[in-house]
C-alpha cells in the first residue's frame, strides 16, 4: 500500500467514526421521551363518558384511554393550587408553600425544584402554558420556575384580580414570560394553538410541555357553539350544560394536539397524559331538599375541597407507545399526582436526585410493568386557612382504606361511597393510620413556611390584594369583587426589598391597564347570556387619604381621585419585611389597596 492509499482509508475510517459518533448522539436525544401533561381545573373524575357519564361528550379522551394506561385509585390535592404544587414537586402542599388558592398561600416556596427545573437541568425544552397559580410575582412566576417558555393567566382563574382586566375567556390578553399579549379567541384554544407551536418548534429535541388549563373553572364562559351541544340535555342545570360544554371544547382541542403529533411523527416517543386537579366543581349537585341528582360523581361522596374522594380522586391517563404504555389497562393501586416527577424522571432516564424529603415515589414498573407498589400511605386535606391546620379535613389514604378527619374510617372495596363509619369495627386499622398521619403532619409542619415576594426596582412590581396575608375575610380575590367595590380589612404582604434605598410605591383601586382614576363609576356592563356571565357595573368610591406601612414606617399622603394612582416616596432598607397598602374612603371606611405598584429610586 503507498503513502497516499494509507492516507486515504485512515480519512476514511475517522470519517464514518465521527458518522458513527453523530448517529449515536442523534439516537440518545431521539430516545429521550418528549413529556406532554394536560391538566384541567375542576373536572372531576365523573366528568368523562369512560368512566360513567351518560350524558358528556369526550370522545377523544374516552377513545385515547382505550390505547392507553389508567390510574383509577389517583388523588389530588382538593383544591388547585395545592395540586399544582404537588404536581410540580413531589410534595405536599403543606410543605411547599401552597396550600390555599389565595391570601399569600398559594405561592409556590422559592427553595422547591420544580418537574420543569428537573427536565430544563437535563437537555429539555420546557413550555407551560394557561393556568400558573404558584405565584404572581417574582421569584416565583414560571419562568423564574425552570420553564423557557411560558404563556399563562394571571391569578387561580381568567378573570380574577391578578390577571389582565377584563379577561373573560374571549380575545383576552396573557402574559408571555410576563409580558401582556393581546390573542384572538377562546382561552382553550389559545392555550392549545400555544402549545402545538412550542411542540412543532421543539420538535427535534426532547420537549416537555405543561399545558394546564384553566376550564372548566368558573365563570362558565363558553362558545356558544359548545353551550348548544347540551342546551336540549334534561336532568343537569343550565350551570352544567355550560361546563360540560366546556370539556367538550378541551376534548376537540385534545383531538388536534394528537394529531398534530402523528402529523410531526413523534407520537410514538411521547409521553402524554390527561388528568385533572381535584375533584368536580360543577358536575354533581344535589338539592337538599328535594334530594334530586343532577349531573354525575362516580358513586363518590363530596366535590371540589372535600376530603372525601370526590374531593380529590380524579382521571389519570397515560400513553408511552415506545415505553409499552398502552392497551386500556386500568391500575388500580392508590397513587398519587405526588409520585409523578420521579415517575417521569425514571421514565425518561434523567437526573433527580432531590435534597428534600418526598411525598411521592416512583411509580414506574407499576406502570410500564405492573410490578405492584410497596404498601403505603398518603395524606390530602383541605386548607383554606392562613396558617395550616393540623386534622382539617384530613384523608389518610391506604389501599381501599380512608381515615377522614381522623375518626371516620371507611373501606372503599365495600363501600364506595363512604356512607358507613366502620371506625368501632376496625380500631387498630384506625390507630396505624392515625399513628402515621401524627408522624406525618410533625414532619411537613416543621418545614411550612410562607413565600415571600422579591423587590428589587430594576421594573415596575404590581402586588394585588389576592396575596394579602388576611387572617379574618376573603381579600377581593376576582374582577366582579373589585368591580363592585367591597372593602377588605388592611392586611401585611410579605415582601423582601432585594436593595435599599428610595422607592414609589403607588395605591390603586383600579389595575393600571384599566386606564380608570381612582374615583371613577365604570358604565360598562355586559348582560348575561345563556352562555356566558355579565359583566357587572364599576361602582364608584372615593377616597380621602393613603397609607402605607413597611415595617414600623408609617407614611401617608391625600388621594387625588382624578389620578389613575396616589404615590408615596419611602426610604427603605434591604431585607425582608412586612408592607401593608391601604386607603381610607370619605365616609372613614378602610380598605386594603386593590393594586400595589413599585418601582424604585424615584
Amino acid at each position: 500500500m503507498n503513502r497516499l492509499s494509507f492516507i486515504y482509508i485512515l480519512f476514511v475510517i475517522l470519517a464514518l467514526n465521527n458518522c458513527s459518533c453523530t448517529t449515536k448522539h442523534q439516537e440518545d436525544v431521539v430516545d429521550k421521551p418528549n413529556v406532554i401533561i394536560v391538566i384541567t381545573d375542576d373536572q372531576g373524575y365523573g366528568d368523562l363518558g369512560h368512566t360513567g357519564n351518560p350524558v358528556i361528550k369526550t370522545p377523544t379522551i374516552d377513545a385515547f384511554a382505550k390505547q392507553s394506561i389508567s390510574l383509577t385509585n389517583y388523588h389530588v390535592g382538593t383544591t388547585c393550587a395545592p395540586s399544582r404544587a404537588g404536581l410540580m414537586t413531589a410534595r405536599n402542599c403543606n410543605r411547599n408553600g401552597a396550600w390555599h388558592t389565595i391570601i399569600g398561600a398559594s405561592i409556590l416556596n422559592k427553595d422547591e425544584v420544580t418537574m420543569a427545573d428537573v427536565f430544563k437541568a437535563n437537555g429539555y425544552s420546557t413550555g407551560m402554558f394557561g393556568k400558573w397559580h404558584l405565584g404572581d410575582n417574582h421569584p416565583f412566576l414560571p419562568h423564574d420556575r425552570g420553564f423557557d417558555e411560558a404563556f399563562y393567566h394571571g391569578g387561580g382563574g381568567i378573570g380574577q384580580t391578578p390577571d389582565y382586566w377584563d379577561n373573560d375567556y374571549f380575545d383576552d390578553s396573557y402574559f408571555r414570560n410576563g409580558k401582556p399579549e393581546k390573542k384572538q379567541g377562546y382561552c382553550t384554544d389559545v392555550w392549545f394553538g400555544e402549545a402545538m407551536k412550542f411542540i412543532e418548534n421543539k420538535k427535534d429535541q426532547p420537549f416537555f410541555c405543561y399545558l394546564s388549563l384553566n376550564a372548566p373553572h368558573s365563570p362558565y364562559n363558553v362558545p356558544e357553539e359548545y353551550y348548544k351541544l347540551y342546551e336540549d340535555e334534561e336532568g343537569i342545570l343550565e350551570s352544567q350544560k355550560r361546563f360540560y360544554g366546556m370539556i367538550t371544547n378541551i376534548d376537540d382541542n385534545f383531538k388536534q394536539l394528537l394529531a398534530k403529533l402523528e402529523e410531526l411523527k413523534i407520537d410514538k416517543n411521547t409521553i402524554v397524559i390527561y388528568t385533572t386537579d381535584n375533584g368536580t366543581s360543577n358536575g354533581y349537585k344535589k338539592n337538599k331538599k328535594t334530594g334530586q341528582v343532577y349531573g354525575y360523581n362516580a358513586g363518590m361522596r363530596g366535590r371540589k375541597a372535600s376530603e372525601y374522594d370526590g374531593g380529590h380522586r380524579v382521571p389519570f391517563i397515560i400513553r408511552w407507545p415506545q415505553g409499552g404504555s398502552v392497551g386500556g389497562k386500568t391500575l388500580n393501586e392508590l397513587t398519587a399526582h405526588v409520585d409523578i416527577l420521579p415517575t417521569l424522571a425514571s421514565m425518561a432516564g434523567i437526573s433527580f436526585d432531590p435534597e428534600k424529603v418526598l411525598d411521592g415515589t416512583d411509580i414506574s414498573s407499576y406502570i410500564l410493568h405492573g410490578k405492584k407498589t410497596k404498601k403505603r400511605m398518603l395524606v390530602t386535606d383541605t386548607q383554606r386557612v392562613p396558617w395550616p391546620i393540623k386534622g382539617k379535613q384530613s384523608c389518610v389514604m391506604a389501599g381501599d382504606w380512608r381515615l377522614v378527619n381522623g375518626n371516620e374510617l371507611y373501606n372503599l372495596s365495600k363501600d364506595p361511597g363512604q356512607l358507613v363509619n366502620v371506625v368501632d369495627q376496625y380500631p387498630e386499622q384506625a390507630k396505624e393510620m392515625n399513628d402515621f398521619y401524627n408522624d406525618w403532619w410533625e414532619d411537613v409542619i416543621a418545614e411550612t413556611k410562607y413565600s415571600v415576594i422579591e423587590l428589587d426596582g430594576e421594573s415596575l412590581d404590581v402586588i394585588t390584594c389576592m396575596d394579602i396575608h388576611s387572617e379574618d375575610e376573603y381579600p377581593n380575590y376576582n374582577q366582579k369583587m373589585i368591580r363592585q367595590g367591597i372593602p377588605i380589612k388592611p392586611a401585611k404582604l410579605l415582601v423582601n426589598f432585594t436593595k435599599g434605598g428610595k422607592y414609589k410605591i403607588s395605591l390603586s383601586r383600579w389595575p393600571l391597564e384599566s386606564g380608570y382614576a381612582l374615583g371613577s363609576d365604570i358604565d360598562d356592563e355586559i348582560p348575561a347570556t345563556d352562555y356566558t356571565d355579565a359583566r357587572v357595573r364599576g361602582k364608584a368610591i372615593q377616597f380621602k387619604k393613603a397609607y402605607v406601612k413597611i415595617g414600623e414606617e408609617e407614611y401617608s399622603v391625600d388621594v387625588d381621585n382624578t389620578k389613575s394612582v396616589v404615590s408615596l416616596s419611602v426610604e427603605v432598607k434591604s431585607g425582608e419585611t412586612d408592607l401593608t397598602a391601604w386607603l381610607v374612603q370619605k365616609d372613614g371606611k378602610l380598605t386594603n389597596a386593590y393594586y400595589i405598584y413599585i418601582e424604585k429610586g424615584i
